[in-house]
């Protein structure tokens, strides 16, 4: 799973009255901080770009270990692995992590000076989870335009094809939003859209392989899923949403955004403080 369940997505009356543009919009920056020119024209192309190195081997145990902490609380209140959402605005802990310079750097190299972040979601699927997630597009779920989002996957866990890792569909991002079809619960499907004949749209699916630390970045058009967790190992990571400031948020997304890079010249994002404990 690696947009939100489907309980917590607009709906689609309410997407549908937005004027959104939804296009890929390339990376442009002429001298990247971080990452090299032939990386972003990876991403470019590509529409994804992993592995990058964020969190050291003892930072990355210690965001373990305080995922572990609130995974055990919201089961234990009724919750599922699926829905810890909104985790910045919850968690200094998370906050944190989405100010990260290493993250945050990478993220201005694609995005440009000004970068505002606005998501962060724990997507866990635990050992023997039936759950898949179809192929789709982030960007057609959200109330945002224009389709200027990155999204920042950060492992938690070791994450390979054995325990279901992210899985993304090369040159798929170049297409404009694509006809996204209902799926049904028989289908043990997290999410209630998928795309018919994905690999029509690009290349062969690559798997998104991360250590604990590392993370992947990829283009809100990118096509993108995951398949059940079959094995006996945990499969964590967690989003971070980041997007130019220039864009514009409606249904009241614009109160989860706060300015990481540069400026927000229009004073359109919120900034919530961050939080306590």
């Amino acid at each position: 799973m690696d947009i939100l369940p489907n309980a917590l997505v607009p709906d689609a009356v309410d997407l549908a009255d937005i004027d959104r543009d939804l296009r890929f919009f390339p990376a442009s920056t002429v001298n990247p901080q971080t990452l090299t020119t032939e990386q972003l024209d990876f991403y470019n192309a590509e529409g994804y770009l992993a592995p990058i190195r964020a969190l050291s081997s003892g930072e990355a145990t210690n965001l373990r270990s305080f995922f572990d902490g609130v995974l055990t609380k919201t089961l234990a209140d009724g919750g599922s692995s699926y829905s810890i959402n909104g985790a910045h605005r919850r968690f200094a802990e998370v906050w944190d992590l989405m100010h990260n310079k290493a993250i945050v750097d990478a993220v201005a190299d694609i995005l440009g000076p000004n970068v505002v972040a606005w998501g962060a979601h724990f997507f866990c699927k635990l050992p023997q989870d039936g759950k898949i997630v179809d192929w789709h597009q982030d960007a057609v779920y959200w109330p945002m335009t224009p389709s200027k989002t990155v999204t920042v996957w950060m492992a938690i866990d070791d994450t390979d094809a054995e325990n279901a890792c992210m899985r993304f569909i090369p040159r798929s991002h170049v297409h404009g939003t694509l006809m996204h079809t209902p799926s049904v619960a028989a289908e043990d499907n997290v999410l209630n859209l998928k795309v018919a004949d994905p690999l029509s749209f690009g290349g062969k699916p690559v798997d998104n392989c991360l250590l604990a630390g590392e993370f992947s970045l990829h283009s809100d058009l990118l096509l993108h899923g995951s398949e059940a967790n079959a094995s006996d190992r945990r499969r964590c990571g967690i989003t971070l949403r980041y997007c130019a400031a220039d864009v514009r948020a409606y249904l009241g997304w614009h109160e989860k955004g706060m300015v990481v890079r540069g400026e927000d010249v229009d004073g359109h994002w919120a900034n919530p403080e961050r939080p306590q404990g």
